[in-house]
């Protein structure tokens, strides 16, 4: 019934770092959680002098408290830093210190080998297996990759003058973007209880970043002669935050703990969202949508509430229900993609009648995020309904290249140069494809 958590892995082995040898790395796609992270941390890219557009944030679907840079503009963040932070200035606290890192080129420094053609095939590899919390059905095509040697064995751990760089990197963005460092403080206080843990107890974050008394202290002191310190969050920012953990209780938390964290006796928006999603997952389609219909009645234009809803009856075999919710998500959020893509999954699944329109949605979702093979599978099955085999072909190959599939990508994009037009970009794309993959498996 619940199949937006398919278990898609990536297997790094012997180069990853210590915390991480023989674990999977998971991610998870929502449009929601996303939208959030970025608003979360475009203020503090632009005073650090990064393009928004050019660092892209990852989740990764594990319940320790972690985050970490890779592959140069690449931030991860857990789930598990999400659900453990107390408020949303936490989280922004450590963005603003990963920025220093990226900022810093303090990767590129410690793990030369993901500057290099190995690190592409490590994001290639990660891409190829996320999944979505909220957006519905089948996520489609996920490989699991081991062996490949692409990650080195300290890629995380960065130094104390590197972290201690961090540090005073993240205040002042923090203090150029007009946010308080409190949440850097509260969040530094509440690892440093264990530091006195074994390590195998620990959060992997003090590990890939070694905390001492004397850092814990410098940002502590900054705090006190701030005039930020106490500066309010942007208006929306603690409700979306909220929100954010109320949807990832629901989706990865059993529900009976969901239940227990957001009881009956609540009836805030958020506690209601978080149980909607619980008895989805307990396949109560009927007490899931009346949940969610009370939310709507309040907040009409809520994108992420109808894109719900819309997932409920899609999991639950009603595409064509699913349907007018899509689109309500898509008209209130035009600029997030997974929305359309959503939709885009909807209407094929609902029938022929709305073929047409799943493939504009899907193109239009290309035009924001290119790296979710998820969307050019789903492109790649919109056009062979529609007759248009070769760029079918060519999505396809697309699809399989960003999931590693590299042998997949050849066959497919040779298929599509037998019927693309010479010279024009469908073709130049294939091209490119069979040149990146010439070499590989």
């Amino acid at each position: 019934m619940f199949r937006a958590f398919i278990v898609l892995l990536v297997v790094l082995l012997a180069g990853t770092p210590a915390w991480a040898e023989r674990k999977p790395l998971r991610l998870i796609r929502d449009a929601e959680i996303e939208h959030m992270v970025r608003l979360y941390a475009t203020p503090v890219f632009q005073v650090a002098v990064l393009d928004p557009a050019t660092v892209n944030v990852y989740l990764v679907q594990d319940k320790r408290i972690n985050a970490f840079v890779a592959g140069g503009m690449n931030l991860f963040i857990n789930t598990g830093l999400i659900l453990k932070a107390e408020n949303a200035g936490e989280l922004i606290g450590v963005i603003a210190h990963e920025t220093g890192h990226i900022a810093g080129g303090h990767l590129a420094r410690t793990a030369e080998a993901l500057r290099n053609a190995r690190g592409a095939a490590l994001l290639a590899s990660i891409l190829g297996a996320a999944v979505v919390v909220a957006g519905g059905g089948d996520v489609g095509a996920g490989v699991a990759l081991g062996g490949t040697g692409i990650a080195e064995r300290n890629l995380l751990s960065f130094s104390r003058a590197q972290e201690n760089a961090a540090d005073q990197a993240a205040l002042r963005y923090l203090d150029g973007a007009g946010l308080s460092s409190r949440g850097l403080v509260t969040f530094f206080d509440k690892l440093a209880d264990q530091e006195l843990l074994s390590a195998t107890r620990r959060d992997p974050y003090l590990t890939t970043h070694p905390l001492t008394r004397d850092r814990i202290e410098h940002v502590r002191q900054h705090l006190t002669t701030s005039a930020l310190a106490d500066a309010p969050l942007p208006e929306g920012f603690a409700l979306m935050f909220e929100r954010a953990k109320a949807k990832l209780t629901g989706f990865v938390e059993q529900p009976a703990t969901t239940f227990r964290r957001y009881p009956d006796s609540d009836g805030s928006p958020t506690a209601r969202y978080a149980r909607a999603i619980a008895l989805h997952r307990k396949a109560d389609l009927a007490g899931a949508i009346v949940l969610v219909d009370g939310l709507l009645a309040e907040e009409p234009d809520n994108a992420f509430f109808h894109e719900l809803k819309g997932q409920i009856l899609f999991e639950s075999g009603d595409p064509a229900g699913a349907v007018p919710e899509y689109r309500a998500a898509v008209a209130a959020a035009p600029g997030e993609s997974l929305l359309r893509v959503g939709l885009a999954q909807a209407l094929l699944e609902a029938g022929d009648e709305g073929v047409a329109e799943a493939a504009e949605q899907l193109e239009q979702a290309l035009e924001r995020d290119r790296e979710f093979p998820t969307t050019w599978r789903l492109l790649g099955q919109a056009y062979g309904r529609l007759g248009r085999e070769p760029e079918s072909a060519l999505a396809a190959a697309e699809a399989a290249y960003l999931t590693g599939a590299y042998a997949d990508a050849r066959h497919f994009a040779d298929r599509a140069l037998k019927g693309l037009t010479p010279n024009t970009p469908p073709w130049y794309h294939a091209q490119d494809i069979l040149v990146a993959t010439e070499t590989t498996p």
